[in-house]
Formats: structure tokens, sequence, C-alpha cells
């Protein structure tokens, strides 16, 4: 029966699986998985437990998750995970991951990246080396208040953030487009979710969870099951996706297709109908094309 579960949605081995699929699948032995969170700005998902198995996706930081296994490899420590957000599933670098309680305080002190990348300062100055960067939709929690005489900063455990980068989870970017927008140059990074490397799904997911709407991780999942299915191009608007087999695009407006490609090796805006005949060259025809609920 397992052929009929994505195995990157699903938490299944054939030695160990995830408790919720006792009777659908079969296991040596099931588990419930320990509730985690991230605490690296990003974290990426590996099809298998090595720095050198293929990218799937990456978590932000603070993003929550299920951990079902940490194993001690001759590449590091890894934790094999599924995410809350999107439920997918990979093995993490150990340090990258958190033990946390499920009912820990998410959103009374949490705030959420706003700007592509931002910094976090060791303390409320500029001029000081950063401890890191954070990228959008990292989640980090408020500790209190700082500032110098350039900006005002947000005080969160090991630093502090300039306040204007950040603003609270439920308070949504109403134009998913105006998101992907600010990714044009961004490199093309197969499974990237970040303004250092992405994808075209990711592209897509990112833009739409900043504007308050959850979506799949992987193409073919938003074309099935993301926003409402058009006819055909005729009259495409902006925010319209449209999709080819393995890759979907932003419409930037009725003409223009904003899109992380590999063609390009980043994200580019191009005339939608160069597009078309580019994949048509190659035997790709548009496979869907659907409109999000709060363009509809």
């Amino acid at each position: 029966m397992t052929d009929r579960l994505n195995p990157r949605l699903n938490a299944y081995r054939e030695d160990l699986a995830d408790i919720r699929l006792e009777g659908q699948i079969t296991a040596e032995r099931f588990v419930e998985g320990k509730s985690g969170v991230v605490v690296a700005p990003l974290a990426p998902l590996r099809r298998s437990p090595s720095s050198r198995a293929a990218l799937d996706t990456e978590a932000l930081m603070g993003e929550r998750l299920r951990v079902f296994e940490t194993l001690q490899t001759e590449d590091g420590v890894w934790s094999w995970v599924q995410l809350e957000t999107d439920g997918y599933v990979g093995y993490a670098p150990g340090e990258a991951i958190a033990l946390a309680e499920p009912d820990a305080e998410r959103a009374s002190a949490a705030l959420r990246v706003t700007v592509p990348r931002t910094f976090l300062f060791p303390k409320p100055d500029i001029k000081t080396p950063p401890v890191m960067g954070l990228p959008m939709g990292a989640l980090v929690s408020k500790t209190g208040e700082g500032a110098d005489h350039n900006a005002a900063y947000v005080l969160v455990p090991g630093g502090a953030v300039v306040a204007q980068h950040l603003g609270p989870p439920d308070e949504h970017m109403g134009d998913p487009v105006a998101v992907a927008e600010r990714f044009v140059g961004t490199p093309y990074l197969w499974g990237g979710k970040s303004v250092l490397g992405i994808d075209c799904s990711g592209l897509v997911q990112l833009a739409c969870q900043m504007a308050g709407l959850e979506a799949p991780r992987d193409s073919g999942d938003q074309a099935r099951s993301l926003g409402t299915r058009l006819a055909g191009i005729e009259a495409l608007q902006r925010g319209d996706l449209v999709f080819w087999p393995g890759h979907v695009g932003l419409m930037l407006d009725g003409r223009r297709l904003l899109h992380a490609n590999a063609f390009h090796m980043m994200t580019a805006i191009e005339p939608l109908a160069e597009t078309i005949e580019r994949f048509s060259d190659k035997g790709a025809m548009v496979s869907a094309v659907r409109r999000l609920p709060m363009l509809s």
C-alpha cells in the first residue's frame, strides 16, 4: 500500500514510520516523533543523511517540525524530520534542529522576517559584524528593544535585528507577486527557498505564504490544488500561475512571466510567449493554469 503514499509528504521507511501511518503502511517500527524547531537560518532537507545528497527543500528558522530519528553518520549528526507547514519529509543537519515542547509559546513574542534577507547583529549596532543572515519568512522571538543612532532594533536570543525588517506572523503582504518580484536576480537553486538560492515552486510557495496563503512545496501539487483552475492562457492576469511538467511561474501581468528557472539560472521576468516557445521546443506544453484565491 505504500505506493499510494508520497514519501516526500509521509514519513515512512521499511524500518521506521510515523505512528500516524500505522494501518496504512508496513514498517518494522512506528514512532510518534518529537516536537522540534529549526534554530539555524536555513535547514536543508536532504533525501538521505549526507551533505552530498539531493536537496529537496529548505526549512526556515522558527519552523516547527517532528523529529522521528536522530542518527550519527560519517557526515555528522542528522535528524529525520517532517515539517509542520507543508508536510515535507527529509534529513536535516542535527545542529540545525532543537527539540521543543509542542505547546510552547509560539506566537506571543514571535516576529517574522519580511525582507529578502536581514542580519542578526550581536547587539544594536550596525557597525558590529553580524552573527548570521536571516531569510524572509524566518521567525524570531522578541526579548526586548534597543536602538543605536541609525535604527531601532528588536532584541532576540543571540542578538538584535533591525525592527523595520520584522513584522507579526499574521500580518501578511497582500500581493504574492510583489513578494516574488523582490527575488528577481536570485540564483536558481534546486530545493532552495531563500534569496541565497531558490527554485520555481519554492518561490511560489514563499510568495504565497508571505501573502497569507498556504501552498504545497512541489509544482505538481500546486498545479493540482492551489487556487482555481482556469481554462487556458487567453485572459491571464497578475498573480495567475502557469504550469509545465515540473515547472511553475507567476504572471507579472497579462503577458509577462516571473519565475525561478534553470534557463536564466536565476529568478527572471520574460514574455510568457518566449517561455512557452522554449518549453515547446523540448516537447513540453502548458499543463495547467490556476488563479490564486485572493485574486479570484
